[in-house]
Order: C-alpha cells, then sequence, then structure tokens
C-alpha cells in the first residue's frame, strides 16, 4: 500500500466525518445567514437612501417656497415704497403750494398795508401842508370853516 492509498483513504475519512459533523449544512446556514444579513443590509440602505431622497425633495420645495417667499416680500416691500414715495412727494408738493400760497398772501397783505401805510402819510403830508398854506393865506373864521370842511372832506375820501 502505497501513499497515495493511504492520502485517499485519510481524505474519505475526512471527508465523512465533515459529513458526520454536517459541515456542509453549517457552512451553507452560515452563508445563507451572511446573504440575509447582506440583503437585510441592503434593503435598509436603499430605505435610507429612499427616506435621503423624500428629505432632500421637501428640503428642495421648502427652499423654492422660501425663495418665492422672499421674492414676494420683496416685490410687496418695493410696491409699498413706491407708494410712499409717490405720497410722500404729492404731501411736499402740496405744503409747497400751501406755503407758496401763504407767502403769496403775506406779500399781498404786506403790499396792501405799505399802500395804505404811503397813503395815510400822504393825507398826512397833504394836510399838513394845507393847514401850513391856509394858514398862511386864510385867517379868521373863514379859514377855521375852510379847514374843517376840509378835514371832513380828505377823511371821507380816504374811507
Amino acid at each position: 500500500m502505497d501513499a497515495t492509498f493511504w492520502a485517499l483513504v485519510g481524505l474519505i475519512i475526512f471527508t465523512g466525518i465533515i459529513v458526520w459533523v454536517k459541515v456542509p449544512g453549517k457552512l451553507a446556514s452560515a452563508l445563507d445567514a451572511r446573504a440575509d444579513g447582506i440583503r437585510k443590509e441592503l434593503d435598509e440602505a436603499r430605505r435610507l437612501r429612499e427616506e435621503a431622497q423624500s428629505l432632500l425633495a421637501e428640503y428642495q420645495r421648502k427652499h423654492r417656497e422660501a425663495e418665492e417667499e422672499a421674492e414676494a416680500i420683496i416685490a410687496e416691500a418695493k410696491r409699498e415704497a413706491e407708494l410712499l414715495t409717490g405720497q410722500t412727494e404729492a404731501a411736499l408738493n402740496d405744503l409747497i403750494a400751501r406755503r407758496t400760497k401763504l407767502a403769496e398772501t403775506k406779500i399781498a397783505m404786506a403790499e396792501t398795508q405799505a399802500l395804505a401805510e404811503v397813503k395815510a402819510r400822504a393825507t398826512d403830508v397833504a394836510i399838513t401842508a394845507a393847514e401850513a398854506i391856509l394858514r398862511d393865506k386864510v385867517s379868521g373864521k373863514v379859514a377855521d370853516k375852510l379847514m374843517a370842511d376840509s378835514i371832513k372832506e380828505v377823511g371821507s375820501r380816504i374811507n
């Protein structure tokens, strides 16, 4: 019996022991368990990926909504600014018009008052001059009567 025969016998015994201890079944169940674990990990990874995609889509939607809301707020602020600018401009123009009218009224009143003062001063000067002339030229009762009549006439013309 040579060494090849004993190697064959050893191989058959080893194979028998492996089969008797059920190593192939244990090996198959270990491989099946590992395949199930890998399958579960793949399913979990797929679920997490889908959840991540869902969250990403939701955040992108929220981002778009926030941008649209920001654009709407900016547009509203621009409209309000334009409205306020128009209102302020109108109020300023109104204020300028009122102040201009008030100034023109004051100027007209000052002109009227100045004209009245000039007329009164001219009247006073005329009366004084007439009185001086009449005093020098006319005397007595006739002078008094003329003076009184002249003063009445000047007074009625002024009013």
